[in-house]
């Protein structure tokens, strides 16, 4: 992937940067420049969608139902056919182990496709007879039109899953879309033009503008007349400032934005299930995942046995090259954003938390000495108002409180501005049920974690986000729905 250049692919053709701006994309592992990304501007956006919407209009809007679900299971055969493509460009994006990806990021990629494929054909409708004040029959029937331009403004964390997860309903409900992908990950969503070119896909349905956010592609693409809706998944203030933006033209917004997510541990818990659990859900890629647990209380008299078993996980984690297969965490993002967890991490110590494990940069072979590595790091003993109590870090790290009722760690929980997740370990079913409806949390696991069926809502409350996705909770952000009223 040394030297790659990652161009704009609007209306079905790959195009350099209008104003001859380029900028370096070096990789998480070893910081060595793995290309040039070309930065789009107002003229790129506007390139964009206005081939958005003449596909709108044109072929792409024409085409039936089946026609177009058929273009989207090509389109997941032809990401399974290239899979080791996908595979490499996510890698070498973001630095995550190949064993990761090849599970769970690739594959998801490729369904997701196939699901709103299968979900648009089997979405139901109403339909009513009534009678006239003048005594004839009528019939109220509903119908889904696409609502339009899409803007999809995608995360790096999981680049190819959560840019499909959006792509594929938009796509399926027969939309036209413009994509902005992060900076740090513009390989998949390059890719995959390639794969719309190959099977056929209409010129100007699937759009990739690279860039920035403020002052660049991201924010000329929201405040674009021509973009009918919105969908970004990332940092709640970026996704406070999008909303801001859509209320000129009221233009709707589906925001997956952070989250602050508590881990509760009761003593009855399958303990090594519990602490497998918490484990994943607070070190799987390198804790970057706005579902990720770093928020965790377990009831006091399993406590300090928790704490040391715990410790044991997160020092198991090998930090190495993502295809070593003994490799046990990659690597963040970036440097940048290193410095960000670490101003973090210094941040515990200074308000008087105890180390368990970690805190610092770990040791790896000099030939990964320019990567962004961090060590998965656990604490306990901060207050509640801590700024690593209380703030999204988007690191592997978490905080473990003690608590010692029901009542108390209900309360723990839902003092946070964030609601997007929350996992619960107990043997109680009672009590389960009883936290499931009394966490506030857009989506709750009991003994489990990153479990869910992709046909269930997923989103946030509060600080977390608006709108859900998934299933025929997606339709419904990406199709207006329309009644006819024929009176006979």
């Amino acid at each position: 992937m040394s030297g790659a250049t990652f161009l704009h692919f609007i209306d079905n053709s790959f195009v350099p940067s209008a104003t001859d701006r380029y900028f370096d994309k070096r990789s998480p592992v070893d910081g060595s420049l793995l290309g040039s990304i070309a930065e789009g501007g107002a003229a790129e956006v506007d390139s964009a969608v206005r081939a958005a919407r003449a596909a709108l209009q044109g072929s792409w809007g024409r085409m039936s139902l089946a026609q177009r679900t058929e273009m989207l299971y090509a389109v997941a055969r032809e990401i399974d056919r290239r899979f080791d493509d996908f595979l490499d460009a996510e890698v070498a994006d973001t630095g995550k182990p190949r064993s990761a990806a090849s599970h769970v990021d690739i594959p998801r990629g490729a369904a997701n496709f196939r699901v709103f494929a299968d979900a648009v054909k089997n979405v139901p409708t109403e339909f009513f007879e009534m009678t006239t004040p003048e005594g004839r029959k009528a019939f109220n029937y509903s119908v889904r039109a696409p609502k339009g331009v899409i803007a999809v403004i995608c995360p790096w964390n999981l680049p190819l899953l959560l840019m499909t997860w959006k792509v594929a309903p938009a796509l399926a409900c027969g939309n036209t879309v413009v994509v902005k992908p992060s900076e740090e990950t513009p390989g998949t969503a390059t890719l995959l033009g390639e794969v719309m070119q190959t099977v056929g896909v209409p010129a100007g349905v699937y759009n990739v503008v690279h860039g920035f956010g403020a002052d660049s592609a991201g924010e000329h693409l929201t405040r674009h007349a021509g973009v009918d809706a919105i969908t970004f998944t990332g940092e709640s203030a970026t996704g406070s400032a999008i909303m801001k933006v859509a209320a000129d033209g009221v233009r709707p917004v589906s925001l997956e934005l952070g989250g602050k997510n508590p881990g509760i541990v009761f003593a009855d818990c399958d303990f090594d299930a519990a602490v497998g659990g918490i484990a994943r859900a607070s070190f799987l890629n390198t804790g970057q995942i706005c579902l990720g647990t770093e928020r965790v209380y377990v009831e006091r008299p399993i406590f300090d046995k928790f704490v040391a078993a715990l410790k044991v996980k997160a020092e198991a984690l090998r930090p190495g090259h993502p295809s070593d297969k003994t490799t046990g965490i990659g690597p963040l993002i970036s440097l940048a954003h290193r410095d960000k967890v670490l101003r973090y991490y210094k941040h515990a110590i200074e308000d008087g938390a105890t180390l368990i494990c970690g805190g610092g940069i770990p040791q790896v072979p000099d030939s990964l000495a320019g990567g962004a590595w961090i060590q998965p790091t656990i604490w306990t003993g901060l207050a509640e108002d801590s700024a690593v109590v209380r703030e999204e870090i988007f690191g592997p790290c978490c905080h473990i409180r003690p608590f010692d009722s029901e009542e108390e760690v209900v309360s723990l929980a839902n003092d946070t501005p964030y609601g997007l997740a929350a996992t619960i370990w107990t043997r109680d079913v009672g009590r389960s049920f009883r936290l499931g409806t009394s966490i506030t949390a857009g989506i709750i696991w009991i003994n489990s974690w990153f479990l869910r069926d992709l046909r269930t809502p997923f989103g946030g409350s509060k600080q977390s986000g608006i709108g859900r996705e998934g299933g025929i909770h997606s339709l419904e952000f990406y199709t207006e729905l329309r009644n006819v009223c024929v009176a006979t």
